[in-house]
């Protein structure tokens, strides 16, 4: 893969020559535990780490050898592979050293290491070094994360495109074709006498190509987006509703206390699901009714509160009453929100009218609950679906739709530049910006900031 780094608009203090370890594998107790090594010493560090010389075996092959301390003494018996630059995951010189998975040996190895000389890495350091050394792009680091923090198939699948560089690909394609515009303008700035006047046509026909380009990107960005982040679903409505059973139905497990006592939730309990391959974080919340328990009353704000914050309200009413007053005082609450309308208690109201934009469901058997979920994901996509099976780019960032808008209204200043018949050097300055937004997608024009964030929310050993 050709290094990137020569076009990167990057500090070079960024490269450290340090060498930095880290545990790569979750802490605690486990068969097996990871810790990498890597940077211009990893190789002597495992050299004196088990007294043995590594440079010239066999690369990514596992090899059996013991870790001894400074005195000599063993601390575990190991399996050790070892990565020549270029060819590892950073780019540098790598030693992987598989250990047994306990606290204590894996502690005294980093130790050892630790007074060898190796530091302790930060946050996405491995895969900041990977990205500087050229090993992948900024869209593709980040994909990383995605793929270990990924709840859902979905936004597996599509963590995976992304890393395999689909995204960073097509935003290239459309890189390229501004950049075939502003070559046009340059040229026939500098060498009039031999390109001619710049053929404002052909210049209208490459940005309104890339305009769909990136509008094709757009289009993708709302759900694919959902997909990755999910949405916060608030179960709201009086006290003894069902809201905490409606809660366990949808979980498929008894998570909320459920008493026939009015107000037994006082606080806000949240737990995640996957419902139609979305990512949900539901919240169950106190009944809202006038109070003067001062307990329950500062459940019932928390509640108000989190309706606030939430993507998606289910207001749940009692069948077995219908709505009441207090029901639509605290709809009336709610304005602009999404809301799904739920009647519960249905195995006991029966065939009591439901209104035709309500769903009827009995939390206690789990009749309903199947259409309550499509609801869900119907609101949530707002009907729309991504082929996430598909070979095409799918923008599942927030900072990747900021991008593409940004590149978008500079590629409509551009156009608007030309309509007007301004001079040439007028139309690159607009498509030189849309460059540069786009060029935050894959890194060609991050900032260090920019690429300091990125990595700052990685887990510390990848």
């Amino acid at each position: 893969m050709p290094s990137y780094c020569h076009w990167y608009n990057l500090d070079v203090d960024l490269v450290s020559t340090d060498t930095i370890c880290a545990l790569a594998t979750p802490p605690g107790r486990g068969g097996i535990g990871i810790i990498r090594i890597s940077g211009p010493t990893a190789i002597d560090i495992g050299d004196a780490l088990t007294h043995r010389k590594w440079r010239h075996r066999r690369p990514r092959t596992l090899t059996r050898s013991v870790i001894v301390d400074t005195a000599g003494d063993p601390i575990d018996d190991v399996l050790i592979a070892v990565f020549h630059a270029p060819n590892s995951y950073t780019g540098d010189d790598v030693v992987e050293i598989h250990a047994h998975g306990g606290p204590i040996p894996l502690r005294r190895i980093l130790a050892e290491l630790y007074s060898l000389g190796a530091r302790q890495a930060g946050p996405g350091e491995f895969t900041q070094r990977a990205f500087l050394n050229g090993k992948l792009d900024l869209a593709q680091a980040e994909a990383v994360a995605d793929v270990i923090e990924a709840d859902t198939v979905e936004a597996h699948r599509l963590a995976l495109g992304q890393q395999s560089g689909r995204l960073s690909r097509t935003v290239e394609e459309i890189r390229d074709t501004i950049l075939g515009v502003l070559a046009r303008i340059e040229a026939s700035i500098d060498f009039p006498e031999d390109v001619g006047e710049l053929d404002v046509a052909v210049c209208r026909n490459e940005i309104l190509s890339a305009q769909a380009m990136v509008d094709r990107l757009l289009a993708t960005a709302d759900t694919g987006i959902l997909y990755r982040e999910g949405i916060k679903v608030v179960l709201a409505g009086r006290p003894n509703v069902g809201k905490s059973s409606l809660m366990n139905a949808i979980l498929r497990t008894e998570r909320a206390i459920v008493t026939p006592i009015p107000g037994t939730t006082r606080d806000l309990i949240e737990e995640g699901a996957n419902i139609g391959g979305v990512r949900i974080r539901i919240v169950d919340t106190a009944g809202v009714r006038e109070t003067t328990d001062a307990v329950e009353k500062i459940g019932v704000d928390r509640t108000r509160a989190s309706i606030d914050t939430a993507d998606l309200t289910i207001f749940v009413i009692d069948s077995t009453v219908g709505r009441t007053h207090e029901d639509v005082a605290i709809l009336n609450g709610i304005p602009g929100k999404s809301v799904i309308e739920v009647w519960n208690k249905a195995d006991i109201a029966g065939d009591a009218a439901t209104p035709v934009n309500a769903i009827q469901v009995s939390a206690l058997t789990g009749d309903g609950i199947e259409n309550l979920e499509a609801a869900i994901v119907k609101t949530a996509t707002q009907g729309q679906t991504v082929a996430i099976d598909s070979q095409g780019a799918v923008v599942t960032h927030s900072r990747h739709r900021h991008a593409l808008r940004s590149a978008r209204t500079h590629l409509d200043e551009g156009l608007a530049t030309i309509n007007q018949n301004l001079p040439a050097d007028f139309i690159s300055i607009d498509v030189r910006g849309a460059l540069v937004a786009l060029g935050e997608i894959t890194g060609a024009t991050a900032t260090d900031d920019i690429i300091n964030e990125i990595f700052s929310r990685f887990c510390i050993g990848k």
